[in-house]
């Protein structure tokens, strides 16, 4: 498979894309990039910093600092991608409910957009990449060769976060994850820059009652088209 392209999945949050994009650019051998765990650490740094508090961002703030934020993706013991700031890996700090309630507020501020929309495309320029994110297909890569647009009942992506972060020991509520979900979704679709939505070209791809299996046998199906000339 001498071809490399680039292949841009959006969604909803909690969908399951990044569990998706891993596992397809580990069988192709391609590089992962988690457009979502960046603006996560950039969230994750405000709310260090002071620059976030009880839901209210001090944008001038951040904006200031955003050429001192260093991201980027490192391998852990077991080689899979994961995200550093400031040289820390810190995958498991941005997964928290502090940093899920406060992404949509600090991913709306243009000039943090405009920063991880460059380094996303840097990183992607190679080809051989798979991105996921809010804006991947209609901003970051909007020529890129396979475009999968992923969407799945509120609740049932509820459930499954609440399923992750019990498996880590985390407290959680289900109802409160479910209201995450929805501001969440309700921020993305009508935020001023970058909303989510699908582009035109990509292929919709609704996981609610698909199994892992299912869903990697679309994947490989669709990806196989591209790389073939049949799309």
């Amino acid at each position: 498979m001498d071809r490399k392209i680039s292949i841009a999945i959006d969604g909803f949050s909690s969908c399951g894309k990044s569990t998706m994009a891993k596992s397809l650019a580990k069988r192709l051998s391609y590089i992962y990039i988690d457009t979502g765990a960046m603006y996560r650490a950039v969230t994750l740094y405000a709310l260090r910093e002071g620059l976030l508090r009880d839901g209210q961002l001090d944008e001038e703030g951040l904006k200031a600092r955003l050429d001192e934020i260093d991201i980027r993706f490192c391998c852990n013991s077991q080689g899979l991608s994961q995200v550093c700031l400031d040289g820390e890996n810190v995958e498991g700090q941005i997964r928290g409910m502090a940093v899920s309630n406060g992404v949509s507020i600090v991913a709306q501020v243009p000039a943090v957009r405009e920063k991880m929309v460059l380094l996303q495309r840097q990183i992607a320029a190679r080809k051989g990449t798979v991105m996921d994110g809010r804006d991947i297909g209609t901003v970051v890569l909007p020529d890129a060769e396979l475009k999968i647009f992923v969407t799945a009942q509120a609740r049932v992506r509820a459930q499954r976060r609440y399923d992750e972060l019990k498996a880590k020991g985390q407290e959680a509520s289900f109802d409160e994850i479910v209201k995450n979900i929805e501001m969440r979704d309700q921020m993305d679709l009508n935020r001023a820059v970058s909303p989510l939505r699908q582009a035109p070209d990509a292929l919709v791809l609704d996981n609610s009652f698909m199994t892992l299996e299912e869903q990697d046998a679309w994947l490989n199906e669709k990806v196989e088209e591209v790389l073939h000339g049949n799309r």
